[in-house]
């Protein structure tokens, strides 16, 4: 019988399995109520005295490598089982990445950097937090002037001559600070007003706003160069400028183009005339330029701003600006199409 049980010790040790199940079914035929194993156990009475020491060593080595061999495979396949459970079939195809999308905001933003870039404009970057000398009285709206009250400001309660930038003309005024004309730049950024949330207005907000300074600029030139942009960005060739006021440039205009009324959307954002207003522009003026040490006998130049949030409402057809903030992903998918 020592024989027998020295087989089935090999035995042991050889087996495998690819499933709990198998491995269970080895431990119930060997080490079960009923198993192989406990047959043996009765079966030492019948061993003469002189094996008996010998029978008992082997049937408890038996006994030992069937029991560490099912708890090794066990822990193996649960691992295993664990490890599909978490994962899936690993022998699967991936599941596809969902793709991304840039915001509305940003491409849009791009793509009007891009149609100025075609034309020289560089890009000029500035600190959202500013100081009131390069938001303000740089830019002709000294302390106390009654046009600050145009842009209700935030202000940091600590010191009152911080603030989040009411406009990125901010930038400019840096810009020209560092460096002389002649000067071809766009400033892109956001900014911040203490407005009521509404449908067509928020507290935050995006600007484009461009200046060019050099030698004998004209307002011809400032015309042309809008032309050129909406033509670009919208694929409308009528433009018009209706005379306006912004203390930073003399003379100021709005800049109107002509959407159209073809259909009844025509008619609403248009309220029924035909033109939409998207940005202001001007000459800048004269006080501006002394205030960033250029001389304004020697060089002039003009400036445009437009609203990022506008034109995406009106290249997407969007009717409430809130939802460029609200991280909608059923929103924001719609725009995958446009990288």
């Amino acid at each position: 019988m020592i024989e027998e049980i020295k087989k089935y010790i090999a035995e042991a040790e050889a087996f495998t399995a690819t499933t709990v199940e198998e491995v269970e079914q080895f431990r119930i035929k060997i080490l079960g109520s009923k198993g192989i194993l406990k047959e043996y156990f009765a079966k030492f009475k019948e061993v003469p005295n002189e094996q008996k020491k010998e029978f008992g060593q082997t049937i408890n080595l038996w006994k030992s490598t069937a029991e560490a061999k099912v708890s090794s495979l066990k822990d193996a396949l649960e691992d295993q089982q664990a490890t599909v459970n978490q994962f899936g079939d690993l022998s699967r195809p991936a599941t596809p990445i969902e793709l991304g999308s840039r915001h509305p905001i940003s491409l849009v933003k791009n793509q009007i950097i891009e149609i100025f870039n075609r034309i020289g404009f560089n890009v000029s970057e500035g600190p959202e937090i500013e100081d009131d000398w390069h938001n303000f009285t740089a830019l002709n709206l000294p302390e106390y002037h009654p046009a600050r009250d145009m842009q209700d400001t935030f202000f940091i309660q600590t010191n009152p001559d911080v603030l989040l930038r009411t406009h990125t003309s901010s930038v400019q005024v840096r810009y020209m600070e560092d460096n002389k004309p002649p000067i071809r730049t766009i400033s892109p950024g956001r900014v911040f007003r203490n407005e009521d949330i509404s449908a067509r207005s928020h507290c935050i907000f995006h600007q484009v706003e461009g200046l060019y300074i050099d030698k004998d600029v004209s307002f011809a030139d400032l015309k042309q160069t809008l032309l050129y942009f909406t033509k670009e960005m919208f694929g409308k060739s009528k433009i018009r400028l209706r005379p306006s006021y912004f203390p930073f440039t003399e003379p100021s205009a709005e800049i109107d183009i002509y959407w159209g009324l073809k259909t009844e959307t025509d008619y609403r954002i248009t309220k029924g005339t035909g033109w939409l207003e998207i940005g202001g522009c001007g000459m800048v003026d004269p006080n501006v330029l002394t205030n960033c040490n250029i001389d304004p006998k020697e060089y002039n130049g003009f400036a445009f701003g437009m609203g990022v949030e506008r034109i995406a409402m009106l290249l997407h057809q969007i009717g409430d600006i809130r939802m460029f903030y609200e991280n909608d992903v059923r929103f924001l998918e719609q725009f995958k199409s446009a990288l």
